[in-house]
């Protein structure tokens, strides 16, 4: 009887905080649930339907393909090198890491915020520094010759022409997830034996062959880890989007949770709203097992 009851309290709390409001949010998409009431009329899967239909719910869903996955390689990529250069000893070291954990200890809304000024088109940092160099007026002609962003001019405008926007939003929440990944691939990096290093040494694997042989397969099932909690907590993001461009311009950033804000809480649809949430849950399955399972094929004893 030890273990159920230990046990239970977790089991009630998920059920009351996750389980019920899925379910409801389930019900409300089947219904034409509209603000100010909590129940309608059953429509079956109208409101699935209806969102499918809609281009701007169809960029949507392209959008947070783009800004969950291209966020988690710029992610990994980071977290790997990050990592590796953290787990030596040098002077100073605490301090670098505290300055790597802080955005993830900073609160979303503040951060976020000071990234809005960051990219402001008047105030920004970045476009005053690039002209300093004076490399904002190469940077708007290689956008236009690879066309990326046609018509870009100075200064640049982040957050107010659509590619940029979303490659704007895309790295302000991949410095945000960051700080995650570089902890657990440090903690995994950690428990790896020093005698796999002093074997690949005493037999020359250096370099690329190390790279290769050695730390990629060792790395693999950490790096699918942090991958993994990555794409939930992206996939599923509101704050930075919306505080940084509400989904515009002309709703080229929008992202699934914030198309349902609009939709269920903006225009008072709750059904439809519910059910454009609900188009994440069978895409995190899918991942999640996938990932599960090349964890599984790539786990190394």
């Amino acid at each position: 009887m030890l273990a159920p009851a230990l046990i239970a309290p977790a089991i009630i709390f998920m059920g009351l905080v996750v389980g019920v409001p899925l379910g409801w949010a389930v019900y409300l998409s089947l219904t034409d649930a509209v603000g100010g009431s909590l129940s309608g009329n059953w429509v079956g899967f109208d409101n699935f339907t209806a969102a499918w239909e809609d281009a701007n719910f169809r960029r949507a869903l392209r959008n947070t393909l783009i800004f969950t996955f291209a966020s988690q390689v710029l992610v990994v990529v980071g977290a790997a090198i990050l990592s590796s250069f953290l787990v030596r000893d040098f002077r100073g070291k605490w301090f670098i890491r505290f300055l790597v954990v802080l955005p993830w200890a900073a609160p979303v809304v503040l951060s976020t915020i000071a990234w809005l000024w960051v990219f402001d088109s008047l105030y920004s940092v970045i476009n005053w520094t690039l002209a300093k160099l004076h490399l904002d007026n190469g940077l708007v002609w290689l956008l236009d010759a690879v066309g990326f962003e046609e018509g870009a001019q100075v200064p640049l405008q982040w957050l107010g022409r659509p590619n940029m926007a979303l490659v704007a939003v895309t790295l302000v929440h991949a410095w945000r997830i960051l700080p995650f990944a570089v902890v657990i691939f440090i903690a995994g990096r950690a428990s790896i034996p020093n005698e796999v290093e002093d074997a690949a040494k005493i037999d020359g694997a250096t370099g690329i062959k190390k790279l290769l042989y050695v730390d990629i397969p060792l790395q693999a099932p950490i790096a699918l880890v942090a991958v993994l909690f990555g794409i939930v907590f992206t996939a599923g993001d509101f704050a930075v989007v919306y505080i940084l461009t509400q989904g515009g311009p002309f709703n080229s950033t929008q992202v699934l949770p914030t198309w349902a804000f609009q939709i269920g809480i903006n225009a008072g649809s709750l059904g439809e709203g519910a059910a454009i949430s609900l188009y994440l849950f069978p895409l995190l399955i899918v991942v999640t097992v996938a990932m599960l399972f090349f964890a599984r094929r790539v786990q190394v004893s």
